[in-house]
């Protein structure tokens, strides 16, 4: 066993060659985490998971589920809704979460938004996994109220194999106070839909209330729940959840601090965060981060940050009490990579992939996919399925050349390459006619640029750098 996980770890380090002198990586005293693109080109990444297949399942708003291969990055279309769905700036589709028992249960539950005559609605729906695609949508609750901004939702299985779904106020806060209304709530699903008996309320759906827009969702330290809400001028929060809570919006803007919220508090059992953030810094995906690859980070929540009104984007490390009921502190990584939407953790070699969102709201491109990884770290186990698919470029700087070389593997043969700016525009495309081929750049202005590769297998992206 030790020397098939030996031969497997060989043929993963042949896959990614490293090339530490054009690498970023960071330091975090005694772990050095080195950053790999792992996927470039992404239309606005909303939720990134790492699946129970050892692949990085990816929403785009605009309405594709993507699956990536983590090593190679081999990208594939798994379901494609953009014709049913409603997209604006924050409407489209959102969240996305696997059933607890996947392996005999492979349903993939989606939230997102659509359009009901002149109204924008949401709803959550499941899908099956054939190995392929996503295929037969069933829908498990419809008809919300959606809107342009404050849709929510991030979707989680329960400990105890319920569905966690967050709704947004759509920008009624006075829904969220509303118990006969499911908006700015943290409901509480059984998975084929219907209500569960031990809900506060066996006749509604609603575990949270007075939310504004929570977009985090996570359990950390000793299985409690805890969710990252947006606040609006001032007051992002980062809340520990509790069953039949009140969270204060719209009366209560994070701590009760004032009179009138603290009368509210006291009427109201409002609960308050364990932190807040003003101004807004626009708080967003959550994952608690357990791995020994980076002790540094061992029991912390990792939370990505959008940037707000000081646009200060960035992933937040924060640190816990002993039983989880504080926060203690905060570290700030990774503030120079635009908005940061998303997050996932790789459970095998504790990497950390994070999702982009350019720099300017709603989204600007081309977003991406990125990895730091311990590379000193040797994981137990490795996944088996690791796709024969890739393509090396070299030199991957550029400097006083303008011919770049790309080596692909054969399936990639007969198939289309593009060459895009990291503005997202189109510099150049041909058919790869040779597994190794050499492309000429002409001189093009310094900068960052992609090639993105396409065959029946999928598509691969990889970064370059004229530096001329």
């Amino acid at each position: 066993m030790k020397n098939r996980i030996l031969i497997i770890a060989m043929i993963y380090f042949l896959m990614c060659p490293i090339s530490l002198r054009s690498q970023t990586t960071l330091d975090l005293g005694s772990t050095v985490l080195t950053e790999r693109e792992v996927a470039i080109g992404i239309n606005v990444p909303w939720e990134i998971l790492w699946g129970p297949d050892d692949h990085i399942w990816v929403t785009e708003k605009f309405g594709r589920v993507l699956r990536i291969e983590p090593t190679s990055g081999l990208t594939t279309t798994i379901l494609d809704i953009a014709n049913i769905i409603h997209v604006d700036s924050e409407p489209g589709l959102l969240g996305m979460t696997f059933h607890a028992e996947f392996e005999s249960n492979p349903l993939v539950y989606l939230v997102y938004n659509y359009e009901q005559g002149f109204n924008i609605k949401e709803r959550l729906v499941r899908y099956t996994w054939d190995g392929t695609s996503l295929i037969n949508q069933e829908i498990i609750l419809d008809n919300l109220d959606g809107g342009g901004i404050h849709n929510g939702s991030r979707l989680l299985f329960s400990m105890d194999g319920k569905i966690l779904m967050t709704t947004g106020d759509v920008g009624s806060g006075n829904l969220s106070q509303d118990m006969s209304s499911p908006m700015g709530k943290l409901l509480r699903i059984n998975p084929d839909g219907t209500i569960p008996e031990d809900n506060p309320d066996p006749s509604s759906y609603i575990w949270s209330y007075g939310h504004r827009n929570a977009q985090g969702l996570a359990y950390g330290p000793n299985d409690q729940l805890y969710s990252s809400e947006h606040g609006a001028q001032s007051s992002d929060e980062f809340n520990i959840i509790e069953k039949n809570r009140n969270y204060g919006w719209p009366n209560v803007q994070g701590e009760c601090n004032t009179n009138v919220e603290m009368a509210f508090c006291e009427a109201n059992n409002v609960k308050e965060p364990l932190i807040e953030f003003t101004p807004c810094v626009a708080v967003n995906g959550i994952e608690y981060y357990n791995h020994p690859a980076i002790p540094e980070w061992k029991g912390t929540m990792l939370m990505a940050v959008l940037g707000g009104f000081v646009q200060d984007a960035r992933i937040s490390v924060l640190r816990f009490n002993e039983d989880g009921t504080e926060i203690i502190g905060e570290d700030q990584f990774f503030d120079n990579y635009g908005r940061l939407r998303d997050l996932c953790i790789n459970p095998h070699n504790g990497a950390v992939y994070f999702a982009t969102n350019g720099n300017f709201y709603p989204s600007s491109g081309p977003n991406r996919i990125i990895e730091y990884r311990n590379l000193e770290y040797v994981p137990t186990s490795v996944p088996e399925a690791l796709s024969t698919q890739n393509i090396q470029v070299t030199p991957n700087i550029l400097s006083n050349s303008d011919v770049l070389q790309v080596v692909f593997s054969e399936g990639f043969k007969n198939g289309q390459y593009a060459i895009f700016n990291f503005d997202g525009s189109h510099m150049r495309q041909g058919k790869i006619h040779d597994l190794n081929m050499s492309i000429h750049i002409d001189n093009w202005a310094s900068g960052s640029y992609f090639i993105k590769v396409e065959s029946k297998k999928g598509i691969i992206t990889k970064k370059f750098v004229v530096n001329n």
